[in-house]
């Protein structure tokens, strides 16, 4: 009876955290922001405490020099990547349109072999198939420029998060402290085992991937600005950020830059071919150098796992969703190996009386 209580205990309060966050996802972002940037400046603020300074004075500094640098990139950046991102939704049909006629003219007697259809219809067929693709991704755009905007209320964010963090980031070690003065005696050191997996797989892959999307977006957008591209800028950056979801901001990138860069530069293959050089580089160092050095391998997040996680949190939770998505992938995937380990080493494996087997055992369990 006593592990049915705990079990349904556990199962209460993920069914009533579930639904805070469910029901309150609408002004969720700023307080998960503020945590979020508190967890991620944590070692910093630690590192300036082993070196003399007073928490109060370290979570100052950190934060500081953080709003700074981060209201200097936005001041740098948004006026261009705002007034790129208005002409970019502008020229989106310009460009369908441009790149249909590239395609028929030039490919359209091998597309009619291949698919044996008419030039008309096939004419259709594909200014059909590059409408609905240039229409999702303008659509996916403009609702997360303006429906953000509208529905996560960016000055709170602004205003708030910051506050969030500095008091999270100031009683961070106490908050943890009392925290672990709440937990059950006799599974404490089971429970500090699993938090320190938890906040290995946590911080190994955010604060890692953080870095490798920023360096990604950077190499990006000065790779294809370099080549000439249009809305170079904002498709490097916008590639970059959303690598954090494994091959899709490389993939999604590398498709709407091809797109662009034929209707911009056709006939000129090298100017195409650089386009595809600066992605595949950018592959190249994400795969030997980025994640082998600031993720590294043991993180636990399988990318389909990962992937799903993100999707599915976004859809039961929205953007509030997707900002959980990693720490609570990686926390049930720590639980899972747990359970799992457990499963594997109790009767419901081996069967009643039942024992693992030994190298040499010709014998098969009685399961």
């Amino acid at each position: 009876m006593s592990l049915k209580r705990q079990i349904y205990f556990w199962l209460g309060s993920l069914a009533l955290f579930a639904g805070f966050i469910y029901l309150f996802s609408p002004i969720l972002l700023p307080f998960i922001a503020g945590m979020a940037l508190a967890y991620l400046l944590d070692p910093i603020a630690d590192r300036l405490e082993r070196l003399g300074m007073g928490r109060l004075l370290a979570t100052v500094t950190i934060l500081l020099l953080f709003v700074v640098a981060f209201a200097l990139v936005l001041l740098l950046l948004l006026p261009v990547l705002g007034g790129q991102l208005a002409g970019f939704l502008e020229a989106i049909p310009g460009l369908v349109g441009a790149l249909q006629t590239l395609v028929m003219e030039n490919f359209g007697d091998q597309l009619r072999a291949i698919s044996g259809i008419g030039g008309e219809e096939l004419k259709s067929s594909v200014g059909a198939l590059l409408g609905e693709g240039a229409g999702w991704i303008g659509g996916l755009v403009k609702s997360v420029w303006s429906g953000g905007q509208a529905l996560l209320s960016l000055a709170a964010l602004f205003v708030v998060t910051p506050v969030v963090a500095f008091y999270l980031l100031l009683d961070w070690d106490r908050m943890v402290a009392r925290i672990d003065g709440w937990l059950p005696l006799h599974h404490r050191e089971v429970i500090r085992a699993l938090a320190r997996d938890m906040d290995r797989a946590v911080a190994g892959f955010v604060r890692g991937q953080v870095s490798v999307c920023v360096l990604l977006g950077l190499f990006y957008a000065i790779g294809l600005a370099v080549v000439g591209l249009n809305f170079g800028l904002l498709i490097g950056i916008g590639a970059g950020l959303v690598s954090f979801i494994p091959y899709v901001g490389a993939t999604l990138g590398l498709v709407v830059s091809l797109g662009v860069a034929l209707v911009q530069f056709w006939p000129d293959w090298m100017s195409i071919g650089l386009v595809m050089l600066v992605f595949g580089a950018g592959q190249f160092l994400e795969g030997n150098v980025l994640q082998p050095k600031l993720v590294g391998g043991n993180v636990g997040l399988h990318p389909v796992w990962l992937m799903f996680a993100l999707f599915a949190f976004g859809y039961l939770f929205g953007f509030v969703g997707m900002l959980i998505a990693v720490p609570a992938a990686a926390v049930i995937g720590v639980l899972t190996r747990f359970a799992l380990a457990q499963y594997m080493a109790s009767s419901l494996y081996y069967g009643p009386g039942g024992r693992p087997l030994v190298e040499g055992d010709e014998e098969g369990s009685d399961v």
